[in-house]
């Protein structure tokens, strides 16, 4: 018999879809490159304030949605590894060796957005928080987004993609419908993440919350 489980809440599913897009925009807008740059910078504040709702939301957000339920020991990942997991625990969520992945991810997207930030290509654009740093440190932030951080994250979307392809073709796990819809079946209940008027009306102020973060971060270069 299967169970029908909310796994991703709706913030999180429309945080998981707005950061793909945002990302794809990103890198377009990066290699076009002219007047498609202050798109390129505008977006650059929207990651953040996605980027610092997730962190929030990590925190507070449905239960399958928190870092507590796929921050995985060494213990738990090696049994993954091995097939000696527990299969419906494992999977309900982020597994074990997805969560490695989906940390890495918004690791590299946060430090690509902090570079970014601190970086000055000395012809278009200086960052807002250039000012705060010395000049070394602006140029390794430079150098950074524009050398190492953007090659990272190609690589870790593809890790990514390859990995949804794998679970589909060869386990029959599909990942990304449960991403659209929310709920994943499995063979015994689980307790669901919250996903009602009360949580999802906390999300948007929690996202309210951190674009107005981002907008003060935008005027920092500003400030007197």
């Amino acid at each position: 018999m299967q169970h029908t489980v909310r796994i991703w809440d709706l913030p999180t599913r429309l945080f998981h879809w707005s950061l793909a897009a945002c990302t794809v925009a990103l890198v377009v807008s990066a290699k076009v490159g002219g007047n498609a740059m202050q798109w390129h910078l505008r977006l650059g504040y929207v990651m953040l304030a996605l980027l610092a709702f997730r962190l929030v939301w990590g925190l507070v957000g449905g239960r399958w949605s928190r870092f507590a339920s796929f921050l995985h020991s060494p213990a738990r990942l090696w049994r993954y590894l091995r097939g000696r997991g527990d299969p419906v625990l494992d999977d309900a969520g982020h597994s074990p060796l997805g969560a490695l992945s989906v940390l890495s991810l918004l690791g590299v997207l946060a430090l690509q957005v902090a570079s970014g930030l601190a970086s000055d290509d000395e012809i278009s654009f200086t960052g807002p928080l250039v000012r705060f740093v010395s000049g070394d440190w602006v140029g390794r932030a430079t150098w950074y987004h524009a050398e190492v951080g953007q090659y990272l994250i190609y690589a870790l979307v593809a890790l990514h993609l390859l990995a949804i392809a794998f679970y589909a073709l060869v386990r029959g796990r599909r990942l990304v419908g449960p991403m659209v819809v929310g709920d994943k079946q499995l063979p015994r209940p689980l307790p669901p993440s919250r996903d009602d008027a009360v949580s999802r009306g906390a999300a948007l102020l929690v996202l309210l919350l951190c674009a107005l973060a981002a907008w003060w971060v935008s005027r920092l270069d500003l400030l007197a």
